[in-house]
């Protein structure tokens, strides 16, 4: 009698669960990390790069056809900082909303005596023109950013944005978001301070 041979045992490897799943519960936790911190972050607060360091060698023309004292008001350049003179740059839109809303405040500063320039970003004229026509001229310049390009240059997120440069060209302070009362009186106005603005 001889012996039948013996189907072979096949041996499927064993599923390791582990490799698959340790790394996809680590990623849904970052994820839930990631929004929570998204969703209760304060903007403002976002850190730019571009502290203690010069403005960026960025020109902006100016806004056609604002005239003021029958002059066009110049555009913005890096020429135009690091004269000893602290300066408020915002940028700022037509379309946005909370740029309205803090208008009243960079109107404020310049009663005060502080300067301010302005770079409209990404607005469809005469969006620019109707806007300060309607709700006042703050700024003693004010540059176009039809692109947005040069705004990245700056490390700007979104509108408004407002940074304070000190009398050497340096940026010592951004704000993301809109200028009320809480962040003029807690943030724009001791960061002039301490620049030097009004000396």
């Amino acid at each position: 009698m001889t012996a039948q041979p013996q189907p072979e045992k096949t041996t499927t490897p064993k599923r390791r669960f582990g490799w698959v799943v340790v790394p996809l519960i680590v990623f849904a936790a970052m994820a839930v990390l990631f929004a929570y911190a998204l969703s209760n972050g304060d903007p403002s607060k976002l850190p730019s790069a571009l502290i203690d360091k010069p403005v960026p060698d960025v020109s902006f023309p100016g806004l056609k056809g604002l005239i003021v004292d029958g002059k066009p008001v110049p555009g913005v350049s890096k020429a135009d900082f690091g004269n000893g003179q602290v300066t408020v740059v915002n940028f700022w839109a037509s379309w946005c909303a909370p740029c309205l809303q803090e208008h009243p405040f960079l109107v404020a500063l310049t009663k005060r005596g502080i300067r301010v320039v302005g770079v409209n970003y990404k607005d469809k004229p005469p969006g620019g023109l109707n806007f300060l026509a309607k709700h006042g001229n703050p700024y003693r310049r004010v540059g176009t950013d039809a692109s947005g390009r040069g705004a990245i240059e700056w490390g700007v997120y979104g509108m408004p944005e407002t940074f304070i440069v000190d009398g050497d060209g340096r940026i010592v302070l951004k704000h993301v978001g809109p200028i009320d009362t809480a962040v003029l009186n807690e943030r724009i106005l001791p960061a002039l301070e301490k620049a030097g603005a009004g000396r």
